[in-house]
């Protein structure tokens, strides 16, 4: 009988500890893209090795609240939707904007025309009409708004939309030109105006505009397609003194102004006008800012400094893309190999010639968006979401590369490794998540962490090395091992973590 009862004992002490163990697991669900094939698989079966990398999540510190990530609607990708037939169409709009795709939550489009526009065009084309009265938002009815509320209709959750101008008309700058030139003082509140009218329009199509950036690329672009120039001292008295004021007295002041929206090695001195006192500040509600300084520096240096400048302010990327490169067709290997080139590679100055060697397409987005998040940016929007085969269209004949590649002659759709990557973060850490804290042990290991409003916890790994790893992921005392297969990026999702 005592035999029997020390078997029991054993027993319900084994018993007991199995409990625990089960307690102690944590509860994962992993979705892999890898150079290796995997597009979002939801891995379950893992290899585990001897020495794991070690990643610890710290949900109690805390950093900046996500206002989303996304594209751009252009003229170009609009166009080219409406040359597909509807079942494409309906495709691409339902994996950009569906719960079931990446469910784009922050986006941007072009306010006048751009590079990535069939023609230049302005809303404002009547020469000195300071009060807009011809002010006409017609040449996007074809193409460009009937995509933005295509997305609205498959976008369950919503979504944000600013909108950026390349130029104003040519006949408010003192070149009369569209590339280059600044505005001129005598249309500082013509084109203030021409904010508040556009939000005004664009409401009467029932798109409702959540805020702007001041100007695409003030610094301008090599005098080649749609410019716009400003200082940061004229753009900060253009928004105090003009745009903030206007939009406010039409009751509009709770839309977004974005100031710079330009390449980061310069953001240190941006922000030090925009937000040099609290009069400056006033109307501005954060930064904007592009890639195309590097294909592999974050520029963390300068990201920081804008953070501390204006620790309440947004900062959010506006536009970035795979530039001067012709779109690779069906090929998702290429994707992942060190072969992409940029307009630097060949055109920059020799003392940034460093910052643009070959690269990997899916290195670049991974990178730059960890990178991101992990100094304070908020907010991650791509540039177009579909091009064609050749990059376009585009009337400066700039060719760039798309997350989705259509031929509208054959009517067939290829989503690139780059569609992928970006929902790894779109889909999975939602606006209004707030980026937690993070120890690892392999530094080489690029992670992030965002613990989203419904409590879950989505941690995006980006495997860059040859090899497979190993991790053991641990959050309060709960840990559950994993593999990352090699160039790979993982997302994983802890359930609701109450």
């Amino acid at each position: 009988m005592g035999a029997l009862k020390y078997v029991i004992g054993i027993m319900l002490i084994l018993v007991m500890l199995s409990c625990n163990n089960r307690k102690e697991k944590l509860e994962v669900q992993v979705f892999e893209t890898s150079a290796s094939g995997n597009k979002l698989k939801n891995i379950t079966e893992f290899t585990t090795g001897d020495k794991p990398v070690s990643i610890k999540l710290l949900p109690e510190e805390k950093f900046q609240t996500i206002t989303g990530f996304g594209g751009a609607f252009t003229e170009s990708s609009a166009y080219l939707l409406n040359k597909l037939g509807k079942e494409n169409r309906k495709k691409i709009i339902d994996a950009y904007f569906s719960k079931d795709g990446a469910n784009y939550s922050l986006t941007r489009t072009h306010m006048n025309s751009c590079d990535f526009s069939l023609s230049n065009y302005s809303y404002s084309p009547v020469e000195g009409d300071k009060n807009l009265e011809h002010f006409s938002i017609k040449e996007d009815k074809d193409d460009l708004i009937p995509m933005i509320k295509d997305a609205m209709a498959a976008s369950e959750d919503g979504f944000k939309i600013f909108g950026s101008p390349w130029t104003a008309a040519p006949w408010m700058k003192d070149n009369n030109k569209w590339v280059g030139g600044k505005l001129l003082p005598e249309y500082y509140d013509t084109w203030a105006l021409f904010f508040s009218k556009y939000v005004d329009a664009y409401k009467e199509e029932g798109i409702d505009i959540w805020g702007f950036t001041v100007e695409n690329e003030p610094l301008g672009n090599g005098n080649n397609w749609e410019s716009m120039h400003y200082t940061p001292e004229e753009m900060t008295e253009f928004v105090v003194n003009h745009l903030g004021p206007k939009l406010e007295a039409d009751g509009k002041g709770d839309l977004k102004i974005l100031g710079y929206d330009q390449n980061r090695e310069h953001l240190k001195e941006w922000v030090d006008v925009m937000f040099r006192d609290e009069a400056s500040s006033k109307y501005f509600s954060g930064t904007a800012i592009h890639w195309y300084a590097s294909t592999y520096e974050v520029f963390p240096e300068e990201l920081q400094y804008a953070h501390e400048k204006a620790p309440n302010k947004l900062l959010i990327q506006a536009e970035a893309c795979i530039d001067a490169q012709v779109p690779v067709w069906q090929d998702d290997r290429w994707y992942w190999k060190k072969e992409a080139t940029d307009w630097g590679f060949d055109w920059a100055p020799d003392a940034d010639k460093h910052l643009h060697p070959k690269y990997a397409p899916v290195n670049r987005y991974a990178r730059d968006i960890i990178g991101c998040l992990n100094n304070w940016v908020d907010g991650w929007v791509d540039w177009n979401m579909v091009l064609d085969t050749k990059g376009g269209p585009n009337w400066f004949k700039n060719w760039c590369i798309a997350p989705i590649i259509v031929d509208p002659q054959k009517d067939e759709v290829y989503m690139t490794p780059l569609y992928y990557t970006m929902s790894h973060f779109s889909k999975y850490i939602r606006p209004g998540a707030v980026r937690i804290g993070l120890e690892k042990s392999d530094q080489a290991l690029l992670v992030t962490a965002a613990k989203n409003p419904d409590n879950s916890i989505a941690v995006v790994i980006f495997n860059d090395s040859e090899d497979s790893k190993s991790i053991n992921l641990s959050l309060n005392n709960r840990s559950n091992d994993i593999t990352i297969n090699a160039k790979a990026i993982q997302t994983i999702i802890i359930p609701d973590t109450l």
